[in-house]
């Protein structure tokens, strides 16, 4: 099968090849210890974080023949929410999205069971997104065969709702899928006119198309948090190469805070900082450091200061979250395919820790 998660969707905006990963991939469990997932060889593996800073695995979940990709979204119980592709029958390249659930650190995950294709088949059309409602209902977006979005969402009562398109017309292969303040579930994306926006705006509901914003994005650069406020702020990279904040339940404009150093999809999450909730972004920096900036969350700043931490590694694909304590916590997949991580040190300001491979 060709790979099609790796494919360059689109090379006008930008983008060089699709992410290979989409959403928080390191996650926390209830009990504080962390969790790394990837996509390796056909399936998912797992690491499992352990008393005293000590990693165990990788540990297989399965997948039967999943392409190199992966999508995470964690609800608030803590469960971890996994979908992927994997090929099917009836043409070459011919994919489906598939979903397990990881209920327990450490344990064991349920089974992968196929939520089909966007379009009832067909080939790869887009990197699936996933995000988890107040309720615990996954939502499974994904780009159709038409440019636009769908999405699969969980009912109360067990099972999943037939895909609801949710129209749309050239959008970016991998879109941004995040839970706001008050538990509901947000799409963004982007159009070579501008941004898009889906809202949950009922329980359970089907989300909502909001109008379009006029913007220049560079596709494969966004990324997204909740900040304390609850509203949904979405950072993406300008085609004059200035990082950008948009936050529709603020009223804040798509407005540059800075220019965007280094090359890639931006990394964001919000921590502590000497006391004050921070929000970070992080890229892969011209030389192959992880460069990051922050700031006071939904204080957008004038201009970014970047600062550049760690060895020089041939790519360095970013997630960021934060621990039990607040403080920071990243985790790259370098070049050879291998997990690092850091943390951010007790000292006052922003500094890391060196990276330390988990594998």
């Amino acid at each position: 099968m060709a790979n099609r998660s790796q494919a360059p969707a689109d090379r006008s905006h930008g983008a060089s090849t699709a992410p290979l990963l989409q959403g928080s991939w390191l996650t926390r469990g209830e009990e504080g210890r962390f969790s790394a997932y990837l996509p390796r060889d056909g399936e998912v593996v797992r690491w499992t974080e352990e008393a005293g800073g000590r990693w165990s695995g990788p540990v297989s979940l399965g997948g039967d023949g999943l392409t190199p990709f992966l999508a995470v979204g964690q609800g608030p119980d803590r469960y971890v929410h996994l979908v992927g592709l994997r090929s099917t029958a009836g043409g070459e390249g011919h994919v489906e999205l598939v979903h397990c659930v990881q209920f327990q650190t450490g344990r064991p995950a349920a089974p992968w069971r196929p939520i089909g294709h966007s379009n009832g088949k067909g080939p790869w059309t887009g990197n699936p997104a996933v995000a988890v409602d107040a309720q615990g209902r996954a939502y499974a977006f994904v780009r159709n065969g038409g440019g636009g979005l769908s999405v699969r969402a969980q009912k109360d009562a067990g099972g999943w709702h037939p895909w609801w398109d949710l129209h749309g017309w050239g959008t970016d292969p991998s879109p941004v899928a995040v839970r706001n303040g008050e538990g509901r579930v947000e799409l963004l994306t982007a159009t070579d006119k501008g941004l898009l926006r889906y809202v949950q705006e009922e329980s359970g509901g089907r989300p909502v198309r909001k109008d379009v914003l006029p913007a220049d994005v560079t596709f494969g650069t966004l990324a997204a948090v909740t900040g304390p406020s609850g509203h949904v702020t979405l950072f993406y990279v300008d085609r004059a190469g200035q990082v950008r904040a948009w936050s529709a339940g603020r009223d804040l404009e798509p407005t540059a805070i800075g220019e965007a150093v280094g090359t890639g999809r931006l990394a964001a999450a919000t921590c502590l900082v000497d006391g004050v909730e921070t929000t970070v972004l992080a890229r892969q920096s011209a030389d192959g450091r992880l460069a990051v900036a922050s700031y006071p969350s939904e204080r957008e700043p004038e201009a970014l200061a970047w600062s550049e931490h760690g060895e020089p590694q041939a790519s360095l694909d970013t997630v960021l979250t934060r621990g039990t304590d607040g403080r920071l916590v990243a985790m790259a997949l370098a070049g050879g395919g291998s997990p690092i991580a850091t943390r951010q040190k007790a000292t006052a300001g922003l500094h890391l820790e060196g990276w330390r491979s988990i594998g």
